[in-house]
């Protein structure tokens, strides 16, 4: 029963991450606490372990999603490279300052962040981008399939910022930072939707090898729950990248944003009480 709770867990969260470019761990960080202090069903378990367990999946959710990507070519591996040199150093920064956190502290701020989570998915798909006034920054071209040519830039500056807060977050919550990166990447620069998701990915499997070696360095990963993960969420993410670009997920985004709202409510009630 154990094995297939985590196997449900992973499929879950690669399936969902993939598809809308959260990296899955807002998922999987959430779920392991929950089985692991409400249930009999797994052992229990610290915020460190539950985060960097989640940072391992991380590494094998970004990379099959990223191969998936790969063959529909929208993968933008120049701007992911500058984005990962800043959320690496982020995310060794959060895996740091992780450990500093108890149980209800981490509930409390996890909660928080997940509302958060909640209303940059409710207003990613009625954000316009902004009108670009960039000169000198790194301009980027991006063909459809049917011929639409997309044309975006960004200053490596203000992407560097961007990317560690997201690394930070990533290091601290165990989360694949794409929550954060993907409105940022649509909103700041006009990055296309399916672009910035599949970019995204890339810079979330470069970012969990950093920050989970950070953790695995701290003792943080349970390996026998990541090892019954890892075929879930490997699977998920092939399953959410092939279905990003077919469907529209605007029902399943509405229905994750109500799960990410009720849980982040019960943690910060956790945290309280």
């Amino acid at each position: 029963m154990e094995w297939f709770v985590l196997i449900a867990i992973g499929l879950a969260a690669g399936s969902l991450g993939a598809l809308v470019g959260l990296g899955g761990g807002i998922i999987i960080v959430p779920a392991l606490l929950f089985f692991a202090t409400s249930t009999s069903l797994l052992m229990n378990l610290s915020p460190q372990q539950a985060v960097g367990t989640s940072l391992v999946i991380m590494i094998f959710t970004g990379l099959s999603s990223t191969l998936a990507y790969m063959k529909h070519k929208t993968v933008d591996y120049k701007s992911g490279l500058i984005f990962f040199a800043g959320s690496g150093p982020g995310g060794i920064a959060g895996a740091y300052v992780n450990k500093m956190l108890d149980m209800d502290s981490f509930n409390i701020y996890f909660g928080f962040f997940m509302i958060l989570m909640a209303f940059v998915l409710m207003i990613r798909s009625k954000v316009k981008p902004l009108p670009s006034r960039q000169r000198g920054g790194i301009l980027r071209e991006f063909t459809e399939p049917d011929g639409d040519v997309y044309t975006y830039s960004f200053q490596p500056g203000t992407a560097l910022i961007i990317a560690f807060i997201v690394g930070f977050c990533s290091g601290i919550f165990g989360i694949g930072g794409g929550s954060l990166m993907v409105p940022a990447m649509i909103l700041l620069f006009s990055f296309p939707p399916h672009v910035a998701v599949a970019t995204s990915m890339f810079m979330i499997f470069l970012s969990a090898l950093v920050s989970s070696v950070t953790h695995v360095a701290l003792g943080n990963v349970v390996w026998l729950y990541a090892a019954a993960l890892i075929p879930g969420a490997w699977f998920g993410a092939k399953f959410g990248a092939y279905l990003n670009s077919r469907l529209k997920s605007n029902t399943l985004v509405l229905v994750l944003r109500v799960i990410l709202i009720m849980v982040g409510i019960r943690l910060i009630y956790q945290g309280l009480v």
